[in-house]
């Protein structure tokens, strides 16, 4: 059987968050990503590229990541070149050819010898890892809890937030964060957004989300790796997540852009944990987070191995958060005509009640009926 060829511009990047701003529907993107997440998958299906070559384990079967599955069913083509021997012998904007696992450069030498990954492959490596899955979430919850410790009396102790300006106090909050099915939880809640004003904190990129849905981010926090200048020169508050010996790499992207109205906060665990810590902190009534990462295929996608920071913040301002992952299949209202057929009845019972006992409205009706005859000459 003749292999298919598949041709194409390609763009590399070790960070594939970094990467996808730059893609164009139709290239090939060269990753350095193991145990590709699923949120990263969706990304690479929405810059709607064709093949993804990855130079790491798309899946090492240490957890069940979904995001190969993504791809494949998506028409995205898999090639695995684990020994990283592509990487410096092509160039971003280079032309190359790919036939089954085996790359070639415009004019047809050989680059590197790859494997094409069918569906039968990724689903057989998914279910591997979901047999082998229990010993990672034993030492997953171990080290949660060990670190738990650590940072028991750190979470729970006041947080200086003066320098904060953003008003909080008896006001609802919409964390969002770019995590699962943000986009479409986030679109669930446009009613409540538009009639409640919560304040609007984007973390790292969720700014840009809140940007894309015609919203404007009251404050963004984050370390500032994955957030547009487009959603820093906003107008928004902005807080850099900083290490807690007060080390923050996100100052210098800041200052290089000019942007002023920015305080740094020292303080240990995620940025959404930050961020849901100022929220409760300052006073909030209410925090709705969107997107943020809750469980442990979330954490060993990013690389943690504990969530000791989240699960205390998530005990400390339990009372008053509500996560809306999901929100958007909780309940799907499909359109049926037997409720336009009930709807219509239910306006036209009560005129022609009114018709029959209302003599003005039943000689109006009476003459409206002879002149339309007399117009149609019926």
């Amino acid at each position: 059987m003749k292999k298919n060829t598949i041709k194409g511009r390609v763009l590399k990047n070790r960070k594939t968050k970094e990467l996808v701003p730059n893609l164009k529907p139709g290239d090939i993107a060269l990753i350095a990503h193991e145990d590709l997440d699923e949120i990263a998958a969706n990304s690479l299906i929405g810059a709607k590229v064709k093949t993804v070559i990855n130079v790491r384990r798309f899946s090492t079967g240490k957890y069940p990541n979904p995001g190969p599955l993504n791809l494949l069913e998506n028409k995205i083509s898999l090639i695995e070149c684990v020994k990283d021997e592509i990487w410096d012998t092509v160039n971003d904007g280079d032309e190359i050819s790919i036939i089954g696992g085996t790359i070639y450069n415009s004019s047809g030498v050989h680059l590197a010898q790859g494997k094409l990954l069918n569906l039968q492959d990724v689903k057989a490596a998914f279910k591997k890892a979901r047999e082998n899955f229990n010993p990672q979430l034993e030492n997953f919850i171990k080290n949660t809890i060990e670190y738990a410790k650590k940072e028991l009396e750190i979470i729970f102790k006041e947080i200086d937030l003066s320098h904060i300006q953003t008003t909080f106090k008896g006001k609802h909050c919409l964390i969002v964060v770019r995590g699962q099915k943000y986009k479409e939880d986030l679109h669930a809640l446009r009613s409540y957004i538009r009639e409640m004003k919560p304040i609007l904190i984007g973390v790292d990129g969720g700014a840009d989300a809140l940007l894309e849905n015609g919203l404007k981010p009251n404050l963004i926090i984050g370390d500032m790796d994955s957030v547009s200048d487009k959603a820093l020169k906003s107008g928004a508050e902005i807080v850099v997540h900083a290490y807690s010996d007060g080390k923050a790499p996100g100052i210098d992207r800041i200052k290089k852009l000019g942007v002023s109205n920015y305080k740094v906060l020292p303080i240990f665990g995620t940025s959404e944990d930050v961020a849901m810590l100022v929220a409760y902190e300052k006073g909030a009534e209410l925090i709705v987070a969107v997107g943020t990462h809750s469980n442990v295929i979330d954490f060993l996608e990013k690389g943690r191995q504990g969530m000791s920071s989240t699960f205390l913040v998530r005990l400390k301002i339990g009372s008053i958060l509500m996560d809306a992952r999901g929100v958007n299949q909780l309940y799907k209202q499909k359109f049926r005509l037997k409720y336009l057929i009930a709807m219509a009845a239910a306006a036209f019972i009560p005129l022609l009640v009114v018709f029959i006992i209302s003599p003005p409205a039943f000689q109006f009706a009476r003459l409206l009926y002879l002149r339309l005859r007399l117009i149609l000459q019926v």
